[in-house]
């Protein structure tokens, strides 16, 4: 196979893989349409017609099927306001995944909530109903669930912890835009669904959110807390008038999306479809190449129907890891493909993005900054599963799938050469 790219040899692919994001002329369209309005936010002017965001949130409720759809301004500020909308404050424990993005624990602690880091399911790296069932205290007032990379958690055993203890469950769907359990789409489990549209996502307009919940009045907390405490009137204002109303229900703050990333979003829509389908062709030429290798795909839950590919999770052989380390294996990939291979995010008791202690602002006394010390939390499974896994971008399952070849090409030769990169 020749001297690894990393140490100077001929890498297998030098890039030339599908970029992200992808615009289109509708994106091109809608974005002039949003400049000619002179409305640009929905805090502007009412212009005599439905705003671009009002127009997202109807076509994302009919996308998942969810009765209503309140857009923000980012995944984060989606999380942020359900859990609120929920009842949870200051004080209360949030379960979280020990493996996920860093924001599913800090927008807890945005609330001066707790984030109880709770252990995954090792095939899966999602939350692990009986880890979540040991976790729950009579302090516990809400479990955020992270359907991870391409896999779907367990949402029938979760749901079942739950509802005994009589406490929400919160899908973070930021990266599953399209994935289905039982035929329904994540989101619609929980007593609400949250949504990331940041640029690396799914569905992007660079930065972005949503919250998805068959529940009305649910859905009228959520529109007050993302808009200063203000929501739309029940009819049309009269022209150039505001169109939200100051109804003082609860205080809010301002997480509203614009309308320019709504129109982009309603744009990168019609592209959704088709893009899902390229990437579940490509990831299924590829899980048949990698475990041919000795490597092992990402599995998830038995009730999921489709899979939605955020990332492309696998887990290395032990013969690699435990010799060459993640990192070096993840850079030795990287070369030999011209593209971005990383490990998977660090668990959160290890990582270092996540340190309540370095911010004032979760100075609120010792015994709630022993609360969220995260390694005070023991994730062995979250660990190993960090340890052990690499993540390949969603932009490579765009190719076609007998591209996957070179994929697993370069795997082979990572493979072979372990010795050389040790």
């Amino acid at each position: 196979m020749g001297l690894l790219a990393l140490n100077g040899g001929t890498p297998v692919r030098r890039g030339g893989w599908p970029d992200w994001p992808q615009s289109s002329d509708a994106t091109r369209r809608n974005l002039d349409a949003v400049l000619a309005s002179h409305r640009w936010s929905i805090s502007g002017q009412y212009r005599g017609e439905h705003s671009w965001e009002q127009r997202f949130a109807d076509a994302f409720a009919d996308f998942t099927d969810a009765r209503c759809c309140v857009p923000a301004a980012t995944g984060t500020a989606s999380l942020t306001i359900a859990l609120e909308a929920c009842g949870v404050g200051a004080g209360d424990e949030v379960i979280v995944p020990g493996v996920t993005w860093v924001a599913s624990a800090s927008a807890v602690l945005g609330i001066n909530a707790v984030p109880v880091l709770t252990d995954v399911d090792p095939a899966t790296g999602c939350l692990d109903p009986d880890a979540v069932a040991r976790a729950i205290t009579p302090r516990c007032r809400a479990v955020t669930v992270v359907h991870l990379g391409s896999a779907v958690a367990d949402l029938d055993a979760l749901l079942a912890v739950t509802a005994r203890h009589g406490i929400p469950l919160i899908e973070d769907c930021a990266q599953a835009h399209g994935a289905r359990y039982k035929d329904r789409h994540v989101g619609r489990f929980g007593a609400a669904g949250t949504f990331s549209m940041q640029h690396s996502k799914l569905l992007t307009s660079g930065e972005g959110g949503a919250v998805i919940t068959d529940d009305p009045v649910l859905a009228r907390r959520v529109a007050h807390l993302r808009a200063d405490g203000r929501t739309f009137s029940a009819t049309p204002p009269a022209m150039d008038d505001m169109e939200l109303v100051e109804t003082a229900e609860i205080m809010g703050s301002n997480h509203c999306l614009s309308e320019f990333h709504a129109a982009i979003l309603l744009a990168q829509m019609e592209k959704l479809p088709r893009e899902t389908a390229r990437r579940a062709a490509s990831a299924a030429r590829l899980d048949v190449l990698l475990r041919g290798l000795g490597c092992s795909p990402q599995e998830t839950a038995a009730g999921t129907t489709m899979r939605a590919y955020y990332s492309y999770v696998v887990r290395l052989p032990a013969t690699l890891t435990q010799v060459v380390g993640i990192k070096r294996a993840a850079a030795a990939l990287s070369a030999e493909l011209g593209l971005p291979c990383k490990p998977m995010y660090a668990s959160l008791d290890r990582n270092p993005l996540y340190n309540p202690a370095s911010r004032r602002r979760f100075a609120l006394g010792d015994r709630f900054l022993a609360a969220v010390r995260p390694d005070s939390f023991a994730l062995s499974a979250a660990s190993d599963f960090s340890r052990c896994c690499i993540s390949l971008p969603h932009r490579l399952l765009l190719a076609e799938p007998d591209e996957m070849q070179q994929v697993a090409d370069a795997f082979a030769k990572v493979i072979a050469h372990g010795a050389e990169l040790a």
